[in-house]
């Protein structure tokens, strides 16, 4: 914990086992930390130089009480006490934050520096990366680095980036709160054990569409850098891609993205997997509506039948078909989808 703001693993062992009491010897220290006593006291005068421990007072430690057998014990060792962390960490807090505002406003000079520069000749829009190693380590790259946005295209398998190691990236980017959209091809859920993946990002944050097809592979990192994977025989068998900078043809793929997402329809999680919504056109007939009103009613397929003047198969068939369009598991699903695609 105290490891961010400059204490070693053995500082920091010393320092809570300090906290626990109101004053220790080097000695106690080595029995409670498990630390050689040389270490543990060559850290304790490190602790005290540094204003986060100091030498306890005789009023502290009670060592100036008289000796009720009136013997000579010699000198006592010495005990330490914590300063008040507030007033003894704040500096080292305030120098982490100091440090964080410099290493970003450093970063943002680089980035600058590295768009404008003069030496930026137009062949650099574009960069070639071959084999699995480099694809994976600039995939991570995009993903990991991205602060606002990732659109991405799924199709088919995985082959450079493992999935294990894709869904890594994805969490590690949602858990900072990146605004994460994903268009997934229809062959993409054939993968096997995709479902349940799938189903945990939507449930953690992503937002999932889907597709017939997509006509290529693509992560995007805030609108500033893409990543689009190249045919395989162009670079000898080995897996290679091309990251796009800041272009014109960077503004045409993410104009891409945003057409296909656009038409593309929503995945929702399921207690399974997920599923799509229905296409827009895919709605429920009159007659179909009106066997949903009375099931949300509460009421059951045989009276339903019979206040509709229909026979019990024809109810449960116009119910199946309203699941279908749905993609409900349950009646109670049903219910949810219908009022959120607001169907009556």
């Amino acid at each position: 914990m105290l490891q961010a703001l400059g204490l070693g693993p053995a500082e920091e062992a010393i320092y809570t086992t300090l906290l626990a009491r109101p004053t220790a010897s080097a000695q106690d220290l080595v029995r409670q930390t498990g630390l050689e006593e040389a270490e543990t006291t060559r850290i304790l005068l490190d602790l005290a130089a540094r204003g986060l421990v100091a030498i306890a007072t005789e009023t502290e430690t009670g060592s100036g009480a008289p000796d009720p057998a009136g013997s000579e014990a010699g000198p006592q060792p010495a005990r330490y006490r914590l300063t008040p962390p507030s007033v003894a960490l704040a500096p080292f807090l305030v120098e982490q934050r100091n440090a964080l505002h410099r290493a970003e406003t450093a970063f943002s000079m680089l980035t600058e520096q590295y768009r404008t520069t003069a030496a930026h000749p137009a062949g650099s829009v574009m960069e070639v990366v071959v084999g699995v190693e480099q694809v994976a380590h600039r995939f991570h790259q995009l993903q990991r680095g991205a602060q606002r946005e990732l659109l991405v295209f799924l199709v088919g398998e995985t082959i450079a980036v493992p999935r294990e190691d894709a869904d890594a990236s994805e969490s590690f980017a949602l858990d900072r709160g990146v605004d994460f959209r994903v268009v997934a091809a229809k062959n993409y859920l054939d993968v096997p054990d995709v479902a349940g993946d799938m189903r945990s990002a939507i449930t953690a944050g992503l937002k999932l569409r889907l597709v017939e097809s997509l006509p290529l592979k693509m992560v995007v990192s805030d609108r500033e850098r893409a990543m689009v994977p190249l045919d395989m025989t162009d670079s000898g068998g080995e897996p290679s891609a091309i990251v796009v900078h800041r272009s014109g043809l960077l503004t045409a793929l993410v104009h891409l993205f945003e057409k296909e997402w656009a038409q593309a329809r929503p995945l929702y999680a399921t207690t399974t997997g997920v599923r799509a919504e229905a296409k827009a056109d895919q709605r429920p007939t009159e007659g179909e509506l009106e066997v949903l009103t009375l099931l949300l009613a509460g009421i059951s397929d045989r009276r339903a039948a019979s206040q509709l003047g229909l026979s019990i198969r024809t109810v449960e068939r116009r119910t199946r078909r309203l699941m279908d369009l749905a993609g409900a598991d349950s009646r109670l699903q049903l219910g949810w989808h219908a009022a959120r695609a607001d169907w009556l």
